[in-house]
């Protein structure tokens, strides 16, 4: 894989989704994502007009979430979240998908959930969130394909707060289904560079992160030795370190078991027979 650091950089959305985060801990995520050059930094709604204070005139996108991180909230009340932070300042916004509408196999109700933030959006860039974790790939794959009908920008894999981060075999899986039209975000677990390569080399062009400056610096350093370049290759459908099988739906829990019981490499294998 031939990316330059600045390459890389430019995949980063710096992300500080934390409940707890202080108006310094924004301060300091903005400030770093200018140093690096990062593509955005990804930031609850409450700080966007502090942040898009701070990043005004430069390349770095402000970028909010919407109906975070559940979903479950209604499309009026995403459409006027999304009209209320682009007012704000930003300039790009993740929304959660209705993941229970989806379940439901409700798709008119999900894909107008994703319609009304389109429509509230402006001008700004949309990226919807699956949580792949709490679904099949059936289900991951409907999801893309509403997305794609709603007019999205582009689909995501997870919030970080959900029951599994962001995996290569979801992210070819997205790519797969929503082709070269949109973009795909990993999002979730993504700590080191090899983790971003491997979701890049899988069809990632954005990937959220609250590691990226550790991601840019390792990097950096490990070009000087070209066994470190090659993407790690983990089995297929493995869950990320960060999952917590536990709040997975049971036949989601069931599908994952069913495909890791026949992993050869049982070493990270979170299931039991």
């Amino acid at each position: 894989m031939t990316l330059t650091v600045e390459q890389l950089a430019q995949t980063i959305d710096h992300t500080e989704l934390k409940p707890e985060a202080k108006q310094s801990k924004i301060k300091q995520l903005c400030e770093e994502a200018l140093s690096y050059n990062f593509a955005a930094v990804c930031i609850n709604p409450v700080h966007i007009e502090y942040a898009a204070q701070l990043l005004k005139g430069s390349a770095v996108k402000v970028c909010s979430v919407i109906g975070f991180p559940l979903g479950a909230t209604l499309s009026e009340v995403k459409a006027m979240e999304t009209r209320e932070v682009v007012k704000r300042g930003a300039q790009e916004v993740d929304m959660v998908i209705n993941v229970g509408a989806l379940r439901d196999e409700n798709y008119d109700l999900v894909r107008s959930d994703i319609e009304a933030v389109v429509a509230a959006s402006g001008d700004d860039l949309v990226k919807v969130i699956l949580e792949t974790g709490l679904l099949t790939d059936d289900q991951k794959k409907k999801a893309c394909l509403l997305s794609k009908e709603a007019g999205a920008d582009f689909v995501k894999t997870s919030t970080g707060f959900g029951p599994m981060g962001a995996t290569p075999y979801d992210v070819k899986l997205m790519r797969e289904t929503v082709g070269d039209s949109m973009g795909v975000k990993a999002a979730g677990g993504i700590r080191t560079f090899k983790e971003a390569l491997r979701l890049i080399d899988a069809g990632a062009n954005r990937l959220g992160t609250s590691s990226g400056i550790g991601i840019i610096e390792d990097y950096r350093w490990a070009q000087y030795s070209e066994s470190w370049m090659q993407p790690d290759k983990p089995c297929w459908t493995c869950p990320s370190r960060m999952a917590n099988i536990a709040k997975q739906p049971k036949e989601v829990y069931l599908w994952y078991k069913q495909r890791c019981l026949m992993c050869p490499n049982k070493d990270h294998n979170v299931f039991t027979e």
